[in-house]
């Protein structure tokens, strides 16, 4: 049988309420009272029960963890991240699915059946229209690796998006590739129509450079690879800019079944630098995230959210930056 407060209240000869406030952060409670609540729930091995306590104080202290991008390995060092940040500030992640989720209601009702204090969205792939749900419910919500904007409806942190396609053109430019394509993701996520975005804008800066685009079905690995598959039943491009470095490993595997090599016959770039982009038989050219710095702003933004949750939405923006790996070649 579990101890309850009830047993330590015995044990120590003082009331429950004694108990309870002597466990309760900055309630009234003399000193040696407190020895003698510690010392009895001590010997009994009593732990408050945080959800019990949660009754009284209206606040539960989960956060809810919400994402719809499990097939990508990145987002198990987000997980971590975010989970271990938010523990550390006395807070306890919910994590939810939203992949087969459509509805943004379902959602918020599902996250206020666990009286969640505040939300996060750790994707740029689900519709605004799930932000503004919590926000009309009053939940305090931060999009993390969200789309940018100059005046969000709530707190968001991301990179811009645009901009690192930009980055991408320039380098196969400048590396001397003429014929380039970009693969990307679900043609109507924001982050793939941003990344082509800005690929196409770069491009056409530059006269000679021949350019085409196509999509995946989801940002996954097999889609990464199928799409590359069938991209090479035609001529190539010398060198592909994929939406992700899933999709670039998933490309990379394509054009190794095939007898082909990266970067001498097809150079590809991804974006991200998840850890497996550095291992030594992938070795990835890619764009950096910052994602630790994402999710330490992420988390600030909700713990101040927290007690301030009528301040004025910001959008949080860092930059990235490219890494030089083995899958890109110098044409001149």
């Amino acid at each position: 049988m579990a101890v309850t407060i009830k047993d330590v209240a015995s044990r120590a000869k003082v009331s429950t309420s004694a108990v309870s406030r002597t466990f309760t952060k900055g309630a009234s409670v003399s000193e040696k009272m407190r020895r003698k609540v510690e010392k009895a729930a001590k010997e009994l091995g009593y732990t408050p029960n945080i959800l019990a306590r949660s009754l009284t104080t209206r606040r539960t202290k989960l956060i809810g963890l919400v994402s719809n991008n499990f097939d990508n390995p990145l987002f198990l060092q987000v997980f971590d991240l975010f989970t271990r940040g938010l523990q550390s500030r006395g807070l306890r992640p919910l994590l939810v699915n939203l992949t087969s989720e459509a509805d943004p209601q379902n959602s918020l009702k599902m996250l206020q059946q666990y009286s969640v204090d505040g939300v996060i969205l750790t994707t740029s792939e689900l519709p605004v229209a799930f932000s503004q749900a919590f926000k009309k419910a009053g939940i305090p919500i931060v999009n993390a690796f969200a789309r940018l904007s100059e005046a969000p409806d709530v707190h968001s942190v991301s990179i811009d998006d645009r901009h690192c396609g930009s980055m991408v053109a320039k380098l196969l430019i400048e590396n001397g590739y003429k014929n380039v394509a970009f693969l990307g993701g679900p043609e109507n996520a924001t982050v793939t129509q941003d990344r082509l975005a800005g690929f196409l804008e770069e491009t056409a800066r530059h006269k000679g450079i021949r350019v085409n685009h196509s999509f995946a079905g989801t940002h996954s690995f097999e889609a990464g690879r199928n799409e590359m598959l069938r991209l090479m039943k035609r001529p190539t491009a010398e060198a592909y800019f994929c939406g992700d470095d899933v999709l670039a490993i998933g490309a990379i595997s394509a054009i190794r079944s095939r007898n082909l090599r990266v970067p001498d016959d097809i150079g590809i770039v991804g974006l991200d630098d998840m850890e497996m982009a550095a291992w030594e038989n992938i070795n990835l050219t890619t764009i950096r995230q910052p994602i630790k710095r994402i999710v330490e702003a992420t988390i600030e933004l909700i713990v101040t959210m927290l007690e301030d949750p009528d301040r004025e939405p910001e959008s949080r923006l860092f930059p990235c930056e490219t890494v030089e790996r083995g899958t890109l070649k110098r044409l001149r």
